[in-house]
């Protein structure tokens, strides 16, 4: 027997991704008392999608907009949050409910691995492990990455769920304030899902930028939390990764520049 869980997904792509995000995470085998919602958090649609499983929350352009209305329609004890660019295994949520949860556990980080791809941003991915929650889930600032995470609703409500107007930086800040509300964070690297990588050097970049304005965002929340990086140490260890590296870490650290909010959809 296991808790039952509402799985929310949110998605900002185009109709045939849209179409693709529902069959591959329809296939996720739940039970009866379960949820599935993936959330469209693109711009408005010309026509509306028939899959029952999808809602619309176009209001503010933000994932984090898109998890909270997603989790607000169920009511289910825990939240499994996955990204639409992630392919599951079918009984993920079992696997997340294989061993006993801590009463004080409040956050379970799933597995991510990045899967293989054409081009060099799919290969940097997979060199760096970019998106393993190895990166994240170490030393004082640790935090589950929501590619991949179960969250239990009743910490999520206390502590106000996500800040729901950012571009990113949504799960860290989600994770201290649990943290500093007393609850805790496990591994479940059983529970792993695989993550595709951009499609483009292009679009590695952009996201790259978005992660250094989130990181920014949340250095001036937590100081300390996500220091720049831009001594001659960094810059060498950039070069290493060679020239898509490189510019990644430039990316990342131009990124901090750039304001991390979000305006609201006219």
């Amino acid at each position: 027997m296991r808790p039952a869980v509402d799985v929310v997904v949110p998605y900002a792509g185009d109709d045939a991704g849209l179409d693709a995000t529902h069959a591959t995470f329809a296939a996720l085998t739940l039970g009866p008392a379960d949820n599935l919602t993936i959330v469209d958090n693109g711009p408005p649609r010309k026509k509306g999608h028939g899959a029952l499983s999808c809602i619309t929350a176009t209001d503010v352009p933000s994932s984090y907009f898109a998890r909270n209305a997603g989790a607000a329609r169920g009511a289910n004890p825990w939240l499994v949050f996955l990204d639409a660019d992630t392919e599951p295994p079918t009984d993920l949520v079992d696997r997340y409910f294989a061993a006993p949860v801590g009463e004080r556990v409040a956050v379970l980080a799933g597995g991510v691995v990045d899967g293989p791809g054409e081009g060099a941003a799919a290969r940097l991915a997979v060199q760096t492990a970019a998106m393993s929650q190895d990166n994240t889930m170490r030393g004082e600032w640790a935090y589950a990455q929501t590619a991949n995470a179960a969250v239990r609703r009743a910490a999520f409500a206390a502590v106000g769920g996500f800040a729901e107007r950012v571009r990113s930086g949504g799960d860290a800040d989600l994770c201290f304030r649990l943290r500093a509300a007393g609850w805790e964070i496990e591994r479940r690297e059983d529970a792993a899902v695989v993550h595709r990588p951009r499609a483009s050097v292009r679009a590695l970049l952009r996201q790259r930028t978005r992660h250094g304005s989130g990181a920014a965002w949340l250095n001036r929340r937590y100081p300390g939390s996500f220091p720049a990086r831009r001594s001659v140490g960094d810059a060498r260890w950039a070069l290493r990764q060679g020239p898509v590296g490189a510019l990644a870490w430039a990316a990342f650290e131009l990124g901090r520049l750039l304001p991390n909010e979000v305006r609201p959809r006219r």
